[in-house]
């Protein structure tokens, strides 16, 4: 792993400033861009940590407050441990910041987080990946759906509410998709229950988009979030290695798949 350095950022929107977290090797270089969505509990230093991890495998890494119109990060007081008796009181705050952030004004704010990049001298240029966790898997989605020039790769973990059947359901983005997608389900979440997982693959290969969707035996909603009581660090290490895997296959040169080389 290369040294990284880590820098909280702003981000001009629509609707105002955004508060950021930018990570990138530390060596002066460009390096393909991973747009990185939070899960629920926010840009908060787990959430660092994470981004720091991928930006030493090679990758410049923008981790935006999605709550911004809230205030800046963290926009509610965490406990240093996230267990499930925080959630109630927790979840009071964050409920109506998660039904206030419609696809329409996310894939808004998208469309900032993907221009800043695109002027970031640490960003390389060309598409970026974009990898989501919790919520952060539907705007992954939906990125990868709203803006198909721009998006080579698209990742979601233990996502929630993937293939609903509300008109705006995520997965109903899967014909404008060109990106090469990954989703790795969480087993035991109601939140993504075996019809949507079902529906979800059933739009996306009828869609013809490039994916993998893998359930993690035994896994339960949140297991990469080792600030929290639902970790599970052998799924969380699978994470890993499969975004890791998604990432060095779009930006490897001269890999059918790879930016530049795509003509769909």
């Amino acid at each position: 792993m290369t040294a990284v350095q880590g820098t909280a950022v702003d981000v001009p929107t629509e609707d105002g400033t955004a508060d950021a977290y930018l990570a990138h090797p530390d060596d002066g270089q460009a390096h393909p861009a991973v747009l990185f969505y939070m899960d629920a509990f926010g840009l908060r230093p787990h959430l660092r940590s994470m981004a720091d991890r991928l930006a030493g495998a090679g990758y410049t890494v923008l981790v935006p407050n999605v709550f911004y119109r809230h205030g800046r990060a963290p926009v509610v007081e965490l406990p240093e441990f996230i267990d499930a008796a925080s959630h109630p009181g927790l979840f009071a705050h964050l409920n109506p910041m998660i039904r206030g952030l419609t696809p329409e004004l996310s894939m808004r704010d998208a469309g900032a987080w993907l221009r800043w990049l695109a002027t970031c001298p640490a960003a390389a240029d060309g598409p970026v990946a974009v990898t989501g966790y919790c919520m952060g898997a539907r705007l992954s989605l939906l990125t990868a759906g709203t803006y198909p020039a721009r998006v080579a790769a698209a990742a979601g973990f233990h996502g929630g509410h993937l293939a609903t059947e509300e008109p705006d359901s995520p997965h109903l983005v899967a014909g404008n998709v060109t990106a090469e997608l990954y989703f790795g389900h969480a087993d035991e979440d109601p939140s993504l229950p075996p019809e949507q997982i079902a529906r979800l693959e059933e739009a996306l290969t009828g869609a013809g988009v490039r994916h993998r969707c893998e359930v993690y035996a035994g896994a339960r909603h949140g297991y990469t979030q080792a600030d929290t009581d639902v970790y599970d660090r052998e799924a969380a290490e699978r994470h890993w290695a499969a975004l890791l895997d998604l990432l060095e296959r779009t930006f490897r040169p001269g890999r059918s798949g790879a930016p530049g080389d795509r003509e769909r």
